[in-house]
């Protein structure tokens, strides 16, 4: 048998000073597995007391930072699918997560999913951008901390905050610059 223990202090219900204790685990199972097969089979196990390990870290003040999620691309023209495709291929080729939206909504659902994926940005190329060999890249941490900040829809258009168009063929390179900024 093994266990895995916090030794820092917290306080016992009767208010004294005790070791934190087990968060984990585990040892040999092997008359576990036989009183289930009859056969003597070799067997060990781990386990994380989650709801433990979240005490702890409460405890401590640490507070859990959600993982970034993929970029996601959205789709603003069903016959520039192949378009999008691309674009999260040339993403993955270099090493960064994406996905392209796959379902039929329009751009509020399309963002607010991406929201929920915890992405870092959001890739946008409508036809104008098309025409101009451009991607518009919203990055979605920053533009949260600035909406935070204005006070008005006339201000927010007015500004664009976190929001840039670049060449095609810079994509990934400015798309690692927004994903650098968060993870640094």
């Amino acid at each position: 048998m093994f266990a895995a223990e916090l030794t820092f202090e917290v306080k016992g219900e009767d208010g004294q000073p005790v070791r934190f204790g087990s968060v984990g685990g585990g040892g040999r199972y092997d008359d576990l597995v036989a009183r289930f097969t009859g056969q003597k089979v070799p067997a060990t196990g781990f386990s994380i007391g989650v709801s433990r390990l979240q005490a702890a870290l409460a405890h401590i003040g640490a507070k859990p930072q959600p993982a970034l999620g993929p970029v996601v691309v959205l789709v603003m023209d069903k016959a520039e699918i192949a378009s999008y495709q691309k674009m999260v291929k040339t993403l993955r080729d270099a090493g960064i997560r994406a996905e392209m939206y796959l379902g039929s909504s329009g751009m509020k659902a399309q963002m607010k999913y991406a929201d929920k994926r915890n992405a870092p940005c959001v890739l946008i190329q409508g036809s104008d951008e098309r025409a101009k060999g451009e991607v518009t890249l919203k990055d979605l941490i920053e533009g949260a901390k600035a909406a935070a900040a204005i006070k008005d829809n006339k201000e927010w258009k007015a500004a664009r905050p976190a929001q840039l168009a670049v060449p095609e063929a810079n994509l990934v390179d400015e798309v690692r610059k927004i994903i650098d900024r968060h993870t640094s």
